[in-house]
């Protein structure tokens, strides 16, 4: 992970600075102890930005949430394969750029990349659910949030790891254009255990490819999103059907970044 490897690459340095202070005056010890760690927190946003702009420029191998299932999966008995491809942006069906973007972020086009109203609503709803004993949960995420989270970090549900997410959101939305976020997030989402990629869930699901997605198929994979484990498994179940009919009738209206009037 990027963050484990900027660990490993400073580890030295924390070190020497440790051995020079370790012998001064408590007060002037803390400080500049103090000033030590905002430092590395400042390094470390600089290390994740410059990995940003890398990937508005080329294409991830993979993804942190991918690295920690194939770790887990690996230990499995037999162990599971991760099923990975990419594919251009203009090689993903249009029906399931629609799909996702009715089901997960309607205003993906329009927003700054966090909608504070939805994460309400959503902790609101959550809330709610937990306090009748539901487990059927709400997310307030947008495509974005959601790609900073896949992309660089993991499924902990701290408040540093939230406000870390934030972070990188802003500077998603700062260095790459919408279709590039929508591409890459397509890409890498995880759409069942071990199934990474709008191309590998398309032929997992369907046995066909992410451009030949009609729009049922479309649907149904954006159904799965925000339980794919789960989800994956109960394809043909009554919620996931009655989902995908929502989702396509909502479809119409969803904007593409691509076809948006400047």
């Amino acid at each position: 992970m990027i963050l484990s490897s900027f660990l490993q690459a400073i580890g030295a340095a924390v070190y020497h600075v440790y051995e020079r202070i370790r012998h001064q005056s408590v007060v002037k010890t803390i400080v500049q102890l103090l000033a030590l760690f905002f430092g590395l927190i400042l390094l470390y946003q600089v290390w994740l930005f410059l990995w940003v702009c890398w990937y508005s420029l080329f294409n991830p191998m993979g993804s942190a949430m991918m690295s920690q299932q194939k770790a887990i999966l690996s230990r499995q008995e037999p162990p599971i394969p991760i099923q990975y491809q990419w594919v251009d942006y203009d090689s993903i069906s249009n029906n399931l750029k629609k799909a996702v973007i009715a089901s997960e972020d309607a205003n993906f086009v329009s927003h700054s990349g966090v909608e504070w109203n939805a994460i309400k609503q959503a902790w609101e709803y959550n809330r709610t659910q937990s306090e009748k004993g539901k487990q059927r949960m709400r997310g307030g995420s947008t495509i974005s949030q959601q790609l900073a989270k896949n992309l660089f970090l993991s499924n902990d549900r701290s408040y540093l790891r939230k406000a870390q997410e934030l972070v990188i959101t802003y500077m998603l939305e700062t260095v790459m254009s919408k279709e590039r976020i929508l591409e890459i997030y397509l890409n890498i989402a995880e759409w069942g255990t071990g199934v990474f990629g709008a191309q590998a869930a398309s032929q997992h699901y369907f046995k066909t490819s992410a451009g030949k997605l009609n729009q049922s198929q479309a649907a149904t994979l954006a159904v799965l999103l925000p339980n794919p484990k789960v989800y994956g498994k109960k394809t043909k179940s009554r919620y996931v059907q009655s989902r995908s009919r929502t989702i396509r009738a909502r479809m119409r209206a969803a904007e593409l970044p691509d076809t948006r009037q400047p």
